[in-house]
């Protein structure tokens, strides 16, 4: 099964994604996580990835899809993954399409997680993490239950990530409706585009998500 999450950012594709790895065994493919590793396995596009990344540039992305593939024929891929952050244009659509038919396999289905826009700027703004064990807060809407310290590991000390303000939420939200989100009816017109509401509880989230997937054929690994 090899599928795309598709929303903007903080749409939570991330924490949806960690529970298909867990439940179906898939492999998350995050292109910042397969460019760390092709460097630090010293690869031949590693080393290019390596070189352009440290004179600031972007990716291109013939040097990207590379990556993918290389990353697509290790074995750990066979029972099924899911594409982070990628496609992001047309022309990473036509990409991935043919780095699979090269390896004889297909795009199961694209899992829009559908959200409001205010909503999703409120949720981002307030959130931050335990700087110890990373564990997730929200001014909130998951505040700890003893005020500044962590539930999970008794840590006073919290942080946020430098983008998670106002300004940049809705930067990149723009730039997602404008460059990313028309790529989605190219998979609709294909008949394997889904939508799940991600105003919904997590949970609730997942089971939208796990029902797709059984459906479409999907064998769970673990029973939940």
């Amino acid at each position: 099964m090899n599928i795309i999450l598709f929303g903007p950012p903080g749409a939570g594709k991330g924490t949806q994604a960690l529970r298909l790895v867990r439940d179906f065994g898939m492999i998350q493919l995050s292109t910042g996580d397969m460019l760390r590793q092709a460097v630090q396995e010293g690869t031949e596009v590693g080393k290019l990835a390596e070189k352009i990344m440290k004179e600031g540039k972007l990716i291109p992305d013939d040097l990207m899809n590379r990556v993918l593939g290389e990353r697509l024929d290790k074995p750990d891929t066979q029972n099924g993954v899911i594409f982070d952050g990628f496609p992001r244009t047309k022309p990473q659509v036509e990409a991935l399409d043919k780095l699979l038919a090269e390896r004889h396999r297909k795009l199961d289905c694209v899992i829009e997680i559908k959200v409001d826009e205010e909503a999703l700027v409120k949720r981002i703004v307030g959130r931050y993490i335990c700087a110890k064990c990373g564990a997730g807060y929200h001014n909130e809407l998951h505040r700890p239950k003893a005020e500044g310290v962590c539930d999970i590991c008794g840590s006073s000390e919290f942080k946020r990530r430098p983008d998670d303000n106002e300004e940049a939420v809705r930067a990149r939200l723009i730039e997602y409706r404008e460059k990313t989100a028309p790529i989605l009816p190219i998979y609709e017109a294909r008949g394997i585009a889904y939508h799940v509401d991600g105003m919904l509880p997590m949970d609730e989230v997942s089971e939208e998500i796990e029902m797709i997937l059984k459906e479409k054929g999907a064998k769970p690994t673990v029973s939940n």
